[in-house]
């Protein structure tokens, strides 16, 4: 009999389609909130991390990278409003998810 070092999560089974269904709506909220809530640092997020922010897209991502290479990494949060497309508005919809450092 073999022993694993590490644990095994085994996904649980159901009684039927819908209580599977529940299920899996129940983890892709927990996900999806644990992804809302984590905290990016716009001098090394990456493209994808950056889409995770309120009003930020793949084209805004890209102008923040580009602008990061550019001029250097950002001082502070409000720094952001130099890049072009993006507003006050969405850096005070996303503040309390940014930093500048690790």
């Amino acid at each position: 009999m073999a022993m694993l070092s590490h644990p095994v999560l085994a996904a649980p089974c159901f009684d039927n389609a819908q209580s599977a269904y529940n299920y899996l709506l129940t983890q892709e909220t927990a996900q999806s909130q644990a992804r809302m809530q984590s905290i990016i640092n716009i001098n090394r997020a990456t493209e994808g991390e950056l889409t995770l922010l309120h009003g930020i897209g793949s084209n805004k991502a890209q102008a923040i990278i580009l602008y990061r290479e550019m001029f250097g990494s950002f001082r502070t949060v409000d720094e952001l409003t130099k890049v072009k497309g993006i507003g006050a508005k969405t850096v005070d919809k996303n503040r309390g998810r940014l930093t500048v450092q690790d």
